[in-house]
């Protein structure tokens, strides 16, 4: 808990006078930054804000506390006294709207209702006090739609055919060519529609709805939309969410009156500008859900200058207070401007690197801080590949550039069928109109998501940029037919679902068919094909360039990478690898080799065994001097041969049928009989946890040895050349400390035998793989014969966990996932509790009885942004990962080096 939370333990509503935007925990991000508005003296309509403390009883009891409705009435009598009128009085009312607000922003995941306070009585006030009955009854309708939907799970479609009808009848398109009188009979028909599908009527009394409204917002915490949100932004699911209560300031009052969505910079590509959309006569709804198309808004100064110059001064005022990329939602009432949410704006990955370095230049921030506030995350989109522009392809349509990427798949029309595409191996682009919330799982299943109507601003464009998806939208050319399941495009070409489209979120193009993909000019800097501060480098490389500068330097961690061949670790070492923390051996044993491995495990003598590990010798010194090559100087781990011998064999199905169609055609079939009764030996029910790893060492006399003398003599070769060979010899599987003993005394025989041989001292170090529950609990018994551990953390999840990887992912991760058991897969992300609690205690141990152990970890987790901080704070010396994860590593090395729990930008 907060300090800030324990002080005010017992209080659950604050007015907007009373917070600040470190109250984020309790008062949720929109809730601390109106309250911040307000102490900054912005022009905030007044409010108040309930806690996320009172949401947490409120799901957790089912009940709201007790104390709460008094607190509200208290802060709703001040709010009254404060606006001189009261909520829903029939001739001038107040009306609010109740707006939830996590910690973390979700936008369009959680509930929102507007114009609170109307009713069949004090819709005529508002009429009257505002000089327009078209107004008050479109508000009206408005509240009713919205709160039938939200608060009453009335089907919203149900509205909109009411609200298409109207339009149809009346010859129209838009909804404010509706006149008043349409507009009446549309309140008529919406109650009809809550009555019929709620079993209610609409309910008058104003305080009635503010209530209902209020629980519904804490009630929008836990449906399958914001959860399955929380879960992709790893959000964690019990924060619960504020509700805020604010003075409802009008935008639909006419053409003086609008709404809109502001950017302090571009969030698509970072550049500094005026950057937003704008409507109208119309409220925020509007411009959010990408009905009705908007104006940039630029163009608002040309419709009202004076506030249009005052949200520049405001849009100034927030950059320099946050320091950071400010997203704005504002109002306009007759020529007043009214500020209604800031918060730190979600951003392209793109635009990430280029703000943070743009604020250091401009004085804001200092390195660390920039450090802070990119990720790995974002530096893996960077690397993905973007659309060849030597390629002849021509666009069909083009739209707004919302969150870059270059995106192909097949067109498909709805969240379902992108989901049910994409688990069967298709990649899909989801193509509506415009998306809502209920289009959440279909934009995570799909490669790009293209729409035809909304701005940056949109739900699409939001949700896509904080997921870092490629998005398209407002293309207004595109005709998007989601019930005949088609799009046309201008010329009258149709695409039916399934046609492959081709989508650059970068420049809004849209294209029929495959366009070819070429490397990120991210990767190519890190290739060493594109160098920092050449002419063609781009202010994106330069930006990459300096936090990763600034990333190495600050960071303890050192970053090696899984590689088995000298051309990986060349690639490896390009992209900054500082040495090879996993080689794998049993890589090198296929292809032309498998036949001699197929004579070693056939061996009937140990001659013919010793004859075997003879022909295998020296094609392995020949792989072990190409990688030392490749990595002179720095340290390369191999692993000796890891996985059960019978996976070198064929498959025992497969040489079945050959044994058995050889004998029924009398053909000649010993080495195939003698192949398949060796199978039927080596044959395990679970082989990752029989003979395999130093298991395989001890049972098959020569196999290690042979493995060691080639790495030994190709490190003696190395160095009678002038090399610098720096190998380091793990054994993997150990359980024990007697299997490393025995294994250890072979290996050093034989270590010696060479460099009495080669007159060389080649200080092999010997270490081990801790990979299973029983090495990680007896580590300070291992360390006795062990120079260093390596965590196999996939096997170590595996072994833990009882999971057999290559069949849980397939069978029910997916059900654990919806279901919560799991935030992320294991497998993903470090288990902390679990695998990560023996990995800190077998570093601990290990160290207590060697002090100079080294240790690392070579699973895959080595490249995973949030295990990289795991393995920083529980002090191992490196991480390694495959080579294209490298750069990840090393930037999230150097963030964990420099972690401030004050920064973070989800």
């Amino acid at each position: 808990m907060s300090e800030n939370k324990d002080l005010h333990a017992a209080k659950f509503v604050y007015d907007f006078t009373e917070g600040n935007k470190d109250l984020k925990d309790l008062l949720g991000g929109k809730g601390a930054n109106l309250a911040e508005m307000t102490n900054l003296g912005l022009p905030v309509p007044p409010g108040f804000t309930i806690t996320t403390e009172a949401c947490k009883v409120y799901l957790d009891s089912g009940a709201e506390p007790v104390a709460l409705r008094d607190e509200v009435s208290a802060h709703l009598d001040a709010l009254e006294e404060r606006m001189g009128k009261k909520l829903g009085q029939a001739d001038d009312p107040l009306l609010v709207s109740v707006r939830s607000g996590a910690k973390f922003s979700m936008p369009g995941m959680m509930d929102t209702v507007l114009n609170i306070g109307l009713s069949d009585k004090s819709v005529q006030g508002l009429a009257k006090q505002a000089g327009d009955d078209r107004f008050a009854w479109d508000s009206y309708r408005r509240l009713i739609q919205m709160f039938g939907k939200t608060v009453l799970g009335v089907d919203g479609d149900l509205f909109e055919e009411a609200l298409d009808a109207a339009k149809e009848a009346k010859k129209v398109t838009v909804d404010t060519d509706l006149e008043a009188a349409d507009l009446k009979k549309l309140v008529t028909r919406f109650k009809r529609i809550v009555k019929a599908e709620a079993g209610r009527d609409f309910p008058q009394d104003p305080r009635e709805q503010m209530d209902l409204a209020i629980k519904a917002v804490f009630e929008s915490w836990n449906t399958d939309r914001a959860k399955l949100y929380r879960r992709q932004e790893r959000i964690p699911g019990d924060l619960g969410t504020a509700v805020n209560v604010c003075s409802m300031v009008f935008g639909n009052l006419g053409p003086d009156s609008g709404t809109g969505v502001a950017f302090t910079r571009d969030p698509a590509s970072g550049h500094q500008g005026v950057y937003g959309d704008y409507l109208q006569n119309a409220q925020g709804e509007d411009v959010v859900a990408g009905i009705r198309n908007t104006v940039p808004l630029a163009e608002l100064e040309n419709i009202d200058k004076k506030s249009y110059d005052q949200l520049m001064q405001i849009m100034e005022t927030l950059e320099n207070h946050y320091k950071d990329l400010c997203d704005i939602e504002f109002t306009i009432e007759r020529g007043q401007l009214w500020m209604l949410q800031t918060r730190v704006g979600k951003r392209t990955a793109g635009a990430a690197f280029r703000i943070a370095t743009q604020l250091v230049d401009q004085g804001l921030i200092d390195e660390t801080e920039a450090l802070q506030r990119v990720t790995g995350a974002q530096l893996a989109q960077l690397m993905f590949p973007r659309f060849d522009e030597q390629a002849k392809a021509q666009p069909v349509g083009r739209g707004i550039a919302a969150s870059p990427g270059a995106a192909v798949g097949k067109a498909v029309f709805d969240s379902y069928t992108a989901v049910k595409w994409s688990r069967s191996g298709e990649k899909v682009i989801l193509v509506r109109r415009e998306t809502n919330p209920d289009d959440l799982d279909g934009m995570i299943a799909a490669e790009g998501i293209l729409t035809s109507r909304g701005g940056k601003t949109s739900h699409a464009a939001v949700v896509a940029r904080g997921m870092g998806k490629t998005c398209v939208c407002g293309a207004e050319d595109l005709e998007v037919d989601t019930k005949r399941r088609r799009m046309t495009v201008p010329g009258g070409h149709v695409v039916e679902e399934g046609d492959v489209i081709s989508i650059d979120g970068s420049s809004g193009k849209v294209y029929l068919g495959e366009v070819p993909v070429v490397p990120s000019p991210v990767v190519e800097y890190f290739e060493g094909r594109m160098h920092a501060g050449a002419q063609d480098a781009g202010e994106l490389v330069e930006a990459v360039h300096r936090i990763m500068a600034f990333a190495d330097r600050k960071r303890r961690l050192r970053v090696r990478a899984n590689a088995d061949n000298a051309e990986d670790a060349l690639r490896a070492r390009r992209f900054g690898a500082q040495g090879i923390g996993l080689c794998r051996t049993e890589h090198m044993f296929l292809g032309d080799r498998r036949e001699l491995v197929e004579r070693l495990i056939l061996a009937d003598t140990e001659e013919d065994r010793e004859e075997s590990l003879r022909a295998l010798l020296p094609l392995q010194k020949k792989d072990f001097v190409e990688l030392f090559s490749a990595m002179d100087g720095l340290p390369v781990t191999v692993r000796l041969l890891d996985p059960p011998l019978h996976e070198f064999l064929p498959d025992i199905t497969e040489l079945s049928v050959r044994v058995a169609l050889a004998e029924s055609r009398q053909e000649p079939h010993e080495n195939e009989l003698r192949l398949l009764q060796a199978v039927h030996r080596l044959h395990e029910q679970n082989p990752m946890l029989g003979l395999r790893g130093v298991r395989l060492g001890l049972v098959i006399p020569g196999l290690f040895t042979m493995q060691v003398r080639a790495i030994a003599e190709a490190a003696a070769e190395r160095r009678n050349a002038k090399g610098d060979p720096r190998a380091e010899i793990m054994i993997p599987l150990v359980g024990t400390v007697q299997e490393l003993e025995i294994v250890r005394e072979e290996a050093d025989q034989v270590i010696a035998e060479v460099e009495a041989a080669t007159g060389t001292n080649l200080k092999l170090s010997i270490g081990t793989m801790i990979e299973l529950p029983r090495a990680a609990l007896t580590a300070g018994q291992i360390a006795e014969a062990a120079e260093f551990f390596s965590f196999g953390t996939n096997d170590l999840t595996q072994t833990v966990w009882g999971f057999s990887r290559d069949d849980v992912e397939a069978s029910f991760f997916t059900a654990y996932l919806e279901r919560g058991i799991f935030g992320v897969s294991p497998f993903e992300t470090i288990d902390r509790d679990g695998v990560g609690s023996l990995v800190a205690a077998a570093a601990k141990a290990g160290r207590a009885t060697r002090p100079d152990l080294k240790l690392g970890v070579c699973g895959e987790h080595g490249g995973d942004p949030e295990s990289v901080h795991f393995f920083h704070e529980v002090g191992l010396d490196y991480v390694s990962c495959s080579p294209f994860r490298i750069p990840v590593a090393r930037l999230e090395a150097g963030r964990a080096a420099t972690q401030s729990t004050g920064s973070d930008h989800r």
